[in-house]
């Protein structure tokens, strides 16, 4: 009798934001903004965290628009890559 593997694939999450450093050779620091609502003075708040990430190509600058994606850890700090970037003055 064959046992049948449960296998699910989970799906990589996905944030865009804005290159603000190329820390080095393969690496940049995007930092990435979500705005909110206070949940009780009702107020919008943008909050921006920042994340290190992996450029294979070394082709980002800073100010570059980028979309980042997760992946296994790359170093102790580099959790994410990127997929695509457009250029600032694009």
């Amino acid at each position: 009798m064959e046992q049948q593997l449960n296998t699910t694939v989970r799906r990589k999450r996905h944030l865009s934001g804005t290159v603000t450093s190329v820390s080095g050779a393969k690496s940049v620091i995007v930092a990435v903004a979500r705005r909110f609502e206070h949940p009780v003075f009702h107020k919008y708040i943008t909050e921006v965290k920042k994340y290190m990430a992996h450029d294979e190509h070394a082709k980002a600058a800073v100010g570059d628009h980028v979309i980042i994606e997760e992946s296994r850890p790359l170093s102790a700090k580099k959790r994410w890559r990127i997929v695509t970037g457009a250029k600032a003055g694009a």
